[in-house]
């Protein structure tokens, strides 16, 4: 279409067609978030299957039916849910009504939070178990932690990570992009921080 002298164009350009890797790390990564919700959803309804492989305190406080608890449940199983669709977003058409920097500031911060959580699950688990470190933790739930959930949450972090990688790969500008990745970085390191982000 020709335009007129002077005129501007702010729409920026659709990132390129994501290949079959970006599909499928994106598709990994939001049916890892859903699978992961519908635990928390399970155990927000009162569901005790998996509460032997968590932490003592938490089972008691879900037995004693805590009020913050089970919201903070219900919580953490929305935010996995809308996880999934930002997974979904950076290779899905409808994904470009939201805007770019937002989508990777939410990918690469849910990648790094993940991925370290996960990382120190299993990093102070085996120094745990190695008699290096002490953990206030029963051992069975410390062997849980280690070989569990270190290695769940590894695994989502390494989804998220790769499919905002393969998001940015495919868009221009990408130097300018990258900035809002280290901001999503940067929350998510402050967050891990500030929540203790280890077994305790």
């Amino acid at each position: 279409m020709i335009k007129a002298p002077g005129e501007m164009t702010t729409a920026a350009p659709a990132p390129g067609k994501p290949l079959n890797r970006a599909l499928w790390v994106a598709y990994a990564a939001c049916g890892w978030s859903f699978l992961f919700a519908l635990l928390s959803f399970y155990w927000a309804l009162g569901g005790m299957v998996g509460v032997d492989t968590i932490s003592p305190q938490i089972v008691q406080l879900a037995l004693a039916h805590v009020p913050w608890l089970i919201a903070a449940l219900w919580a953490t199983a929305m935010v996995k849910v809308v996880s999934g669709f930002v997974a979904l977003a950076l290779v899905q058409p409808w994904g470009r009504m939201v805007p770019r920097w937002i989508l990777l500031i939410l990918a690469w911060g849910a990648g790094t939070l993940l991925f370290l959580h996960g990382g120190l699950f299993f990093v102070v688990g085996v120094l745990a178990l190695s008699g290096i470190i002490h953990a206030s933790i029963p051992l069975t739930v410390l062997h849980w932690y280690t070989f569990l959930w270190g290695p769940w949450w590894l695994v989502g972090g390494s989804l998220f990570l790769a499919a905002a990688w393969c998001y940015v790969y495919r868009l221009t500008h990408q130097r300018a992009y990258l900035v809002f990745s280290t901001l999503g970085i940067l929350g998510a390191l402050i967050l891990l921080i500030l929540s203790g982000g280890t077994i305790g």
